[in-house]
Formats: C-alpha cells, sequence, structure tokens
C-alpha cells in the first residue's frame, strides 16, 4: 500500500507525552477544587457513609484534621453539611440559627484552627428542617417569601460565626438579594454569597440525603428546583442571582449539565462553579469497586471535563485524591 499524501496530520501532536502535555487545553489543579465535608456532634468520630464509599460524617475536631489535609494539598476550600438529629429538627429549622450550633462551632474551630482554609457554608432548611424541605411547608407547600427570612437569619449566623463564603441551595426566588441585603446591613459586607443558581430536581442526591438524613418527609423539591429538561431557564436563574448581587454561581450536578456550565460561563462574568455531586461520585465508586471501571483514570476524565466545559471551581468529593494525584 502506497502512502498518500496527507498534509494534515492531527496524530503529530499526540505522539509522546511531552508533546501532548505541550498542546493540553484543559486543565486542573488542586486550587480548582472544594472539598464538601459531612460534621456529625461528637469527639474523634468518624462513620462511613455506605452509599458513598470513602467518604463519612465526621466529628468537628476531624473535620479540622481534614481541612489541614486538603490545604497541605493544595486545596484552598471546604464546604461544610451539618447532618442533625431529628431531636434538633423542627418546622421553622430553629437549630439552624442557634450560635453555639454545631456548624457555628465547627467553622469557628475551622477559622481558629486552619485559619488560611475558605470555609463555605450551607445555607437551606433542610439539614434542620423535620420536614426535610428546603423551604417552609404549610399545608403540603412549600412557601417562598416566608422562607427568605428564615434563610437571611441563617446566613447571618453563620457569618458571625466566620465563614468566609455563604452558599444559599434552597432556590427560594429572590433569595441572593435578601441575604445580600441584611448581610451588608448588619456590616457582612465582605462575606461573600455563592449561588446554587441553576440547581436541577436531579436523581442524582440520593447518597447526599442519606449522608444528612434530609430526604423529605413527603413529596419532591420540583415546585422549587428546575426541571432537568430545560435549559434556557437556567440562564434566568443565573441573571437574577447576578443582579441580586451574587459573587459566584453554581450548576449542580455537574456531568448531566455540562452544557449548562457552558452557557453560564459564556453569558456572565463571574466565578462558575459546578458540584460534582454524590451520585455521580457513587456511581464511579462503585463501579470501580465492581472492577468495571478504572476508578483514576474515571475521576480525571470526568472532571477534566467539568473544568473543560467552563467551571472554574468544582465541588467533588474526588477533591483529596485528585490533589494527591496531581501533587505526583
Amino acid at each position: 500500500m502506497t502512502n498518500q499524501q496527507i498534509l494534515s496530520r492531527p496524530r503529530r501532536n499526540r505522539k509522546t507525552d511531552s508533546i501532548r502535555e505541550m498542546i493540553r487545553e484543559t486543565w486542573l489543579h488542586p486550587s480548582d477544587l472544594i472539598l464538601p465535608l459531612f460534621v456529625v456532634e461528637g469527639q474523634n468520630l468518624k462513620i462511613e457513609i455506605e452509599s458513598m464509599p470513602d467518604c463519612y460524617r465526621l466529628s468537628p475536631d476531624l473535620i479540622v484534621e481534614e481541612a489541614k489535609s486538603a490545604q497541605q494539598l493544595g486545596i484552598p476550600a471546604v464546604a461544610l453539611f451539618p447532618a442533625l438529629s431529628d431531636l434538633q429538627k423542627d418546622h421553622l429549622a430553629t437549630e439552624s440559627t442557634n450560635p453555639n450550633g454545631l456548624l457555628q462551632r465547627t467553622v469557628r474551630l475551622l477559622k481558629s484552627s486552619v485559619p488560611a482554609i475558605t470555609v463555605v457554608t450551607d445555607v437551606a432548611m433542610d439539614p434542620y428542617s423535620i420536614d426535610g424541605h428546603d423551604g417552609l411547608v404549610e399545608n403540603g407547600r412549600i412557601l417562598n417569601d416566608p422562607t427568605l427570612e428564615i434563610l437571611a437569619k441563617m446566613a447571618l449566623s453563620q457569618a458571625e460565626a466566620g465563614s468566609d463564603i455563604i452558599a444559599p441551595s434552597d432556590m427560594m426566588d429572590g433569595r441572593v438579594g435578601y441575604i445580600r441585603k441584611e448581610l451588608d446591613k448588619r456590616d457582612f459586607s465582605d462575606v461573600s454569597i455563592l449561588s446554587y443558581s441553576a440547581k436541577y430536581a436531579s436523581a442524582f442526591y440520593g447518597p447526599f440525603r442519606d449522608a444528612l438524613d434530609s430526604a423529605p418527609k413527603e413529596g419532591d423539591k420540583k415546585t422549587y428546583q428546575m426541571d432537568p429538561a430545560n435549559r434556557v431557564e437556567a440562564l434566568r436563574e443565573v441573571f437574577a442571582d447576578v443582579n441580586e448581587g451574587a459573587d459566584l454561581v453554581m450548576v449542580k450536578p455537574a456531568l448531566a449539565y455540562l452544557d449548562i456550565i457552558s452557557d453560564v460561563k459564556a453569558s456572565v462574568n463571574l466565578p462558575v462553579v459546578a458540584y460534582s455531586v454524590s451520585g455521580e461520585y457513587a456511581m464511579i465508586k462503585s463501579a470501580a469497586q465492581m472492577g468495571w471501571l478504572d476508578e483514576t483514570a474515571t475521576m480525571m476524565e470526568t472532571l477534566i471535563a467539568i473544568k473543560r466545559s467552563g467551571a472554574d471551581l468544582i465541588l467533588t468529593y474526588f477533591a483529596k485524591s485528585v490533589a494527591e494525584l496531581l501533587s505526583v
């Protein structure tokens, strides 16, 4: 067979490791990552989450150790999610504003023990609500406007504890502006808001709800979280949050919504965050445990895809594993 005269041979740019690295378009760095952590009451307590292999509920002292480890690996931030007992929950999420509550104490401990780490705290009623919903429930309905005051008080309590970034994940209309106004009024204008702007009513949240025991007791979250079929609506949500004062915007989940991440990145001049959620993590871990996938290769490929789609920052339960790999 005679060689054809082919002038363009893209394979020439793939022929060695060094050449592939020289022309690589997308890079992942530990500073792109945020490590989500589940905090539980206790001391030296480490409880495995069955549906999230190698993830744990940790007592505050062990949260500090995880944060120190993350910082040493170059990970700049942790995101905290409290796992409370039902005895601490009620219909009004009262525990969320307790200055000596689990989350507030953990934030203060982190800021005193690992002062350089950025602490992100979640604002939503579901970890504190006996109803398991992100907003106030009345006769089976989620009440938007009455929820805003509760969320603002929650955000203010977190800011007073020392949180660097408040992250409302509730998807109530108008909550970013309401929270921003309250924070500014109380001299917390330096506290940032990372808004879960395009948060979809996804089937990928199951393991997370196991970790916090925060699944809705009745109904679902489809009246306030986004329809997975909708694309244009995501930009409407994002623009609303930008106009209300968000400092960063988030798309959640990540892998099934790469088109949304791309759209948002092309449309706003704020950092875009993607949350690679518990279901995405659990799929990779469980398939790898069965020998069906190479865990490391699949982990890296999916996170590179999220970064390539336009995410500036990624919340991922793989954060430490990725940072360890990148440091080799």
